[in-house]
């Protein structure tokens, strides 16, 4: 179920989703305007010599209705005087002193933009269960919407656990490594429309595992990193439960990320993704996003596949679907998929250099080059 809406000005809703249908407050445009820089005329007046009574600027009102035998300069976006049905550009006419000569005639409606020939008051400019673009917000600030009501952000709590983990840019000891996976799942969260919190990370103590995670379970999700194997060291499930998660599923069939696990308490999501980083990559791209997305209210909320062929051959396995990482090239309209060496779930230096990963169906043999497959574009590579 989405999360609940609030108010958001116009000029702050970049990227966020509406909650309900956002509707024109206004025609638009709001007046017959011209399309051209040029004379607003009667189609009926044409071809033949007119007298040039007035000049419309853009932002300013017609001074008059055009009358029979009259034309009117006017600018682009000028509004039209009544009486006047078309349009002649500059570029069209022959200017002597303050009369205008038209060679031929000029169709009714030429170069004007009617009242509500984009949208009408009342009309829906933009549906609900949409993040809003740039050029969306655009056309709802040309509507009129000052404000729209669009779904809270979800707020997510992250956590990094392991004993050996140091910050970057401090010196390592033996057998400790730096923390990279807080920084790549912020990016990627922030980058999906949440409200995330970095929890500093913790060491394999219970006690640590205990207040970070009640603190975590706070927020609409709580994403961990690390410890949701079965090693003496993984905390992270125990000390959830003993919290008051209820753990919907632990383990999935997918290479890289099979020790993910997921739980609720209340109304609070939970996410345990694997500390390996390509790992949790995965499971971020599978599980995690998809969920903010429907707490954000989006009308498709699920990973998107695309349709590509294979570059180089790729070997399946018998147990588990795999995600392989690979690079995209466009050929002769195709979208080629070449596989980079390293799939080790642990190398995310070579997994940095991956803008897709390519879905490999467990089963015997091999996919082979050429092959037609299914892949998740990384719009973060």
């Amino acid at each position: 179920m989405p999360l609940p809406a609030e108010p958001v000005p116009v000029a702050d809703a970049a990227g966020r989703v509406l909650a309900e249908d956002a509707e024109a407050r206004v025609d638009l445009p709001p007046f017959a305007s011209s399309a051209m820089d040029g004379y607003a005329v009667r189609a009926a007046d044409t071809p033949g010599v007119l007298p040039v009574v007035a000049r419309i600027a853009a932002g300013r009102p017609a001074p008059r209705r055009l009358e029979a035998g009259e034309a009117m300069e006017i600018s682009t976006g000028g509004v039209v005087p009544d009486g006047a049905d078309a349009v002649i550009p500059l570029e069209y006419v022959v200017q002597n002193d303050n009369e205008i000569e038209i060679a031929d005639p000029v169709a009714e409606a030429a170069n004007v933009r009617p009242r509500g020939g984009d949208v009408h008051a009342g009309d829906v400019v933009r549906p609900a269960g949409l993040r809003l673009s740039p050029a969306q917000l655009g056309a709802l600030a040309a509507a009129g919407l000052a404000e729209l009501r669009c779904v809270r952000r979800p707020r997510v709590a992250l956590l990094a656990t392991g004993t050996e983990l140091r910050q970057p840019g401090e010196p390592l000891g033996p057998g400790e490594i730096y923390e990279s996976n807080g920084l790549m799942l912020a990016a990627a969260l922030a980058a999906e429309g949440a409200e995330v919190e970095r929890l500093p990370p913790i060491e394999d103590d219970e006690d640590a595992h205990r207040a970070a995670l009640a603190r975590g379970l706070e927020a609409d999700v709580l994403v961990t990193s690390g410890g949701v194997s079965v090693g003496p060291h993984d905390l992270v499930r125990k000390i959830e439960s003993e919290l008051g998660v209820d753990e919907v599923f632990w383990g999935v069939a997918v290479k890289p990320g099979k020790p993910v696990a997921f739980g609720v308490r209340g109304r609070t999501l939970v996410f345990g993704l694997p500390g390996n980083p390509v790992s949790s990559l995965v499971g971020l791209e599978l599980l995690v996003k998809p969920a903010l997305r429907a707490l954000q209210g989006l009308a498709d909320p699920l990973p998107r596949f695309e349709a590509g062929v294979l570059g180089a051959s790729l070997r399946r396995t018998a147990a588990r679907d795999e995600l392989a990482r690979a690079r995209s090239r466009l050929v002769d309209g195709r979208v080629v998929l070449d596989p980079l060496s390293g799939q080790e779930s642990h190398m995310i230096a070579r997994a940095a250099a991956a803008d897709a990963l390519v879905l490999v169906p467990r089963g015997d043999g091999e996919l082979v080059e050429g092959e037609a497959v299914r892949f998740l574009r990384l719009d973060y590579s």
